[in-house]
């Protein structure tokens, strides 16, 4: 054992320093010695005659920043590290200031951030150099981001309302950043900063950027896409921080929402901009849909109330062809025209009208008063058409990754089992949420369709998503169809106007939706009999109590107790006996139990029987419904019941023709004493008391978004009869002579479809309009202004 191995271990605690064994001595040994510099040194001093001023340091950094000698690594580091040392004790000093009472260097830190005042001098300095700047003033200020309170709400407005979009990405990711770090430290500017990124959601916010010059500056092309993928990438960081963000968010939301006399590209792209935040904001989902939808049923209710007024305006002339440009990928700096265009329109326009003289111009005045409201409906109209289309593009884009899911994990699941036990095991995608996810869209729509959609009358295209939706799962459908008999038939407390709108939203999707298939359809028809005959029964109970008490007391007049029944009670009997008529029409082919065969058509004294058809038993019930006292035929639509009345009559089910023209007798004979009072005063009061019901699935006309329904939609072309071969000759002249001369019902075909909406020359101008039944509604001639 070495005796010196004991000095050895603590030879490092020697302070002479220990002979090496081999080699050279080592002599003359000198440490470097560290200098230590405070920069905040400078600042120590209460005068500020010495104190640089954001000019002189912004032309210095420039200065080194522009033309500055090669160097290695660790001298750039130390001159960025100097550099921004310098930045943040500027700002530390302005603050400083400030809180003394000196406002100069602040004053001049928030002119920093005012993009009109930054570019007042652009030959000072180029635009790349001022966004440097603008980071390392932001870098900076994230050190400092706890002493932002009240008093500097100034600063904080300018570093808020800066079109930070615009910049390079390492500027956009240091102020995300700092944004961040200040809404965590400061909430209380959490509502000045979702306030100004819901502003950055619309279509001007992009066209704002144009006066501030940074858009023509940028060194890249600077689109719309661009802007707002920045914005997202803002609120999901936001998000990410705080969990409580959306309900602070959705009332902003709201609040920066178009208003429906706004153009076309600022729904479109505003309405976008919602359906992505939705995407990773789930919170907002059902919220952010029901305010789409809500806005759309406004714009859908308006076009259907001026197509009434306009209803002979523009049925010859045909839609222009117009090429439609996605405006997320247009250039920011290109788009100064538009709203210059649409404002010159606008003031030629009106000086037209001012030019128009009081005397000899009424005329003129009119008729160009047609022709702006003209080109306002074709306006909204291909707003609306605009609109449905992106949200059903958003839907079916959902719906698509959800059965590419699904699809990815059956094709694994399958992988599995023929692979062997020893193989490696793959990851199973998990479909359960998939699933949930897509009920639980469903339901959002659902949801908003029975508080929003069902109570809206004259809407005409907005429900069609409910429409395409269901069509997508069995499911689905089940549960819409449910929704809505439960809404019609099981449900007294709901309004009658919600009942009966309920009963025509049943009839037109059975009729109209291809994917109900035929024991749907036959389901339908049973539990929409089951409601008649259970009324009619009731009725016939009741008619014989007033009858007995008729006997019985003496001077009471039976009209009075008849009118407290037929005002309300009866509506919803009609509206379901409507629907099962209309049903009748498009699907009696699959109300037969059985195949039909090759039997002929019998003609007895007037009346047809069909040996070879055998319909379900529980329309049974129409046959005495249609005799009863409250009479159906007389109180439905005309248009329906005409229709009815031919399809029933040549499929063999039932003969109406003598029950129309009876009711046609009536009306042109004094209703006291002539008929039954009953029937008089439920043709009187049953829809007089503004009970509205329409068929909510007219035929879809709108050019861009129709693709999404044509696949789906059962046409009445496809349905209809050609009883041009079998019909009796006398039986179709009669029935010509009862639609031609006793009422305005148009002639029907085999061809298109007929609008009762309103005049559909505005979607569709080459549909054929008025050629056939098609499209039915028993909407009220006479309009009532919309609140």
């Amino acid at each position: 054992m070495d005796p010196h191995s004991t000095h050895s271990r603590h030879s490092q605690y020697n302070n002479q320093q220990r002979r090496p064994k081999y080699g050279p001595s080592l002599q003359n040994i000198r440490q470097m010695e560290v200098k230590t510099t405070n920069v905040f040194e400078h600042f120590r001093k209460d005068s500020t005659s010495s104190l640089p001023t954001s000019t002189s340091l912004t032309s210095k950094v420039s200065k080194e920043n522009v033309s500055r000698p090669i160097a290695s690594n660790s001298r750039v580091r130390r001159d960025e590290k100097y550099k921004r040392d310098m930045y943040l004790a500027f700002i530390d000093n302005a603050l400083t200031q400030k809180a003394r009472g000196v406002n100069e260097h602040y004053d001049d830190l928030v002119r920093q951030f005012d993009p009109v005042s930054s570019y007042t001098k652009p030959q000072q300095q180029t635009p790349m150099i001022h966004q440097f700047e603008l980071r390392s003033y932001i870098t900076a200020l994230t050190h400092v981001v706890s002493k932002l309170d009240r008093d500097h709400r100034t600063l904080v407005d300018a570093i808020v309302g800066m079109p930070w979009m615009t910049m390079d990405s390492a500027f956009v990711k240091a102020y995300v950043s700092f944004i961040g770090m200040l809404v965590s430290a400061r909430p209380e500017y959490l509502t000045l900063v979702l306030e100004k990124a819901a502003q950055n959601l619309t279509y001007h916010s992009a066209r704002r950027i144009l006066d501030t010059g940074i858009a023509e500056s940028s060194s890249a092309p600077l689109t719309r896409r661009v802007v707002y993928d920045r914005v997202h990438s803002l609120i999901f960081h936001l998000l990410e921080l705080i969990p409580t963000l959306p309900s602070t968010l959705y009332p902003l939301l709201v609040r920066n929402f178009p208003h429906k006399r706004q153009r076309e590209a600022e729904h479109v792209t505003y309405i976008r901009n919602l359906l992505r935040l939705s995407d990773y904001c789930y919170e907002l989902w059902d919220r952010i849909l029901g305010l789409i939808v809500d806005r759309t049923i406004q714009i859908d209710v308006e076009i259907q109330v001026e197509l009434e007024d306009l209803e002979a305006e523009g049925a010859g002339e045909e839609a222009e062809e117009v090429f439609h440009l996605d405006p997320f990928d247009s250039l920011i700096g290109q788009e100064g025209d538009e709203d210059s265009d649409s404002d010159s329109d606008s003031d030629t326009e009106e000086q037209a009208l001012s030019d128009i003289s009081s005397d000899a111009g009424t005329d003129i005045e009119d008729k160009h008063e047609e022709e702006l409201d003209t080109k306002h409906v074709r306006d909204m109209v291909a707003k609306l058409d605009s609109i449905l289309e992106v949200i059903f593009k958003h839907l079916d884009r959902m719906y698509k990754q959800s059965t590419t899911t699904v699809e990815k994990a059956q094709e694994i699941s399958s992988e599995e089992s023929q692979s062997s036990e020893a193989g490696p095991l793959l990851t199973v995608p998990d479909t359960t949420h998939t699933h949930s996810m897509m009920d639980s869209h469903f339901n959002s729509l659902l949801t908003i369709f029975e508080r929003t959609i069902l109570r809206t009358f004259k809407s005409r295209y907005t429900q069609f998503l409910v429409f395409w939706y269901s069509s997508l799962d069995n499911q689905f459908r089940d549960h819409f169809l449910g929704t809505v008999i439960s809404a019609a038939l099981l449900e007294p407390s709901q309004p009658v106007v919600t009942r009966a709108a309920a009963a025509s939203y049943v009839a037109s999707y059975v009729s109209r939706a291809s994917f109900v298939a035929r024991d749907e359809a036959q389901m339908v028809v049973n539990v929409l009999c089951q409601f008649l005959e259970t009324h009619l029964d009731e009725f016939d109970l009741y008619e014989k109590q007033r009858t007995q008490s008729i006997q019985k007391t003496s001077g009471m007049e039976p009209s009075s107790i008849v009118t407290q029944q037929s005002s309300e009670q009866h509506t919803v009997f009609y509206a379901v006996a409507q629907a099962v008529f209309l049903i009748f029409c498009f699907r009696w082919r699959d109300l037969m139990q059985r195949e039909e065969t090759d039997g002929e058509i019998d003609e007895l004294g007037g009346s047809f029987t069909v040996p070879s058809r055998a319909w379900i038993p529980q329309l049974n019930v129409i046959q005495r419904a249609v005799n009863s006292t409250l009479n159906p035929l007389k109180v439905c639509s005309p248009n329906v019941v005409q229709q009815f009345a031919r399809v029933a009559q040549h499929v063999g089910f039932i003969y109406c023709f003598s029950i129309l023209e009876a009711n046609r007798r009536s009306d042109s004979k004094d209703l006291h004493g002539n008929i039954p009072a009953i029937s008089s005063i439920t043709t009187k009061q049953s829809f007089d008391a503004d009970l509205t019901t329409f068929f909510p699935f007219d035929p879809y006309r709108l050019p861009r978004s129709s693709s999404y329904i044509e696949s789906i939609y059962r046409e009445w072309s496809s349905v209809a009869i050609d009883d041009s071969d079998e019909e009796d000759e006398d039986d179709g002249d009669e029935e010509e002579d009862y639609t031609d001369e006793e009422t305005d019902l148009p002639k029907t075909s085999s061809e298109g479809d007929l609008y009762m909406h309103g005049p559909s020359s505005f979607a569709d101008e080459t549909s054929g309009l008025g050629e056939s039944f098609g499209g039915m509604s028993i909407s009220p001639a006479p309009l009532r202004p919309i609140a």
